[in-house]
C-alpha cells in the first residue's frame, strides 16, 4: 500500500495510480533538468506490479529519462510458476527496449511468495538470461536478495548459466 492525500491506498486503485503519476512527473522534471535517468522496477507489492503496468507508465510519461530495472523473480505472483515462460516472454516483449539494469534473485511460490538467492528457487534462469541477452549483452546484472554466505554459490550459479548460453 501507498499513502495518498487521504490515507492508505490500494495499489491497484485509480487513486494510487494518480499519486504515482504526480510523484513520477515531479521526479522526472528534475531528472530531465539534470539529465538523469530514473528506473522503475515492477514488483508485486508496488503500484507498478507487472510488466503491463510498467509499459503503461512508460507510454503515459513518454520520457527518455524513465527506464526499467528488470527482475524476473518480481514478475512472478502467487500461482504464476506454471505460466512463468509466458510471463517472462511478455515482460521482455513489452519492456526489452527500456531495460537498463537487471537483478538476479530467485523466487519460491509455496502459496506465499518468498525471494531467495539466485539458484535457490523456481525462476527459469535459462529463459531469463536468454531473454536478457537477446535485449543486449551489455545490461548490468546485479545479484541481490541474498546473504553474504550465499554470494559465492549464487555467483557460481549465474556464471554457470551464462557459460551454458555462450556455448
Amino acid at each position: 500500500m501507498i499513502c495518498g492525500a487521504i490515507g492508505p491506498l490500494d495499489n491497484d486503485s485509480p487513486e494510487a495510480w494518480r499519486d504515482l503519476r504526480i510523484s513520477m512527473d515531479a521526479a522526472l522534471a528534475i531528472a530531465e533538468t539534470y539529465r538523469i535517468t530514473l528506473a522503475i522496477e515492477p514488483e508485486p507489492a508496488n503500484v507498478i506490479s507487472s510488466a503491463v503496468k510498467a509499459r503503461r507508465l512508460l507510454d503515459e510519461i513518454g520520457s527518455p529519462h524513465l527506464k526499467v530495472v528488470m527482475d524476473g523473480a518480481n514478475l512472478i505472483h502467487v500461482g504464476d510458476v506454471p505460466r512463468m515462460s509466458a510471463i517472462l516472454d511478455e515482460a521482455f516483449d513489452l519492456l526489452g527496449n527500456d531495460i537498463i539494469l537487471a537483478h538476479a534473485k530467485d523466487v519460491i511460490d509455496d502459496g506465499t511468495l518468498r525471494y531467495v538467492a539466485a539458484g535457490m528457487g523456481m525462476l527459469d534462469y535459462d529463459r531469463y538470461l536468454l531473454l536478457l541477452h537477446q535485449v543486449t549483452a551489455d545490461i548490468p546484472l546485479l545479484l541481490h536478495g541474498l546473504e553474504e554466505s550465499q554470494v559465492e554459490s549464487s555467483l557460481a550459479f549465474v556464471r554457470g548459466k551464462l557459460a551454458q548460453q555462450a556455448t
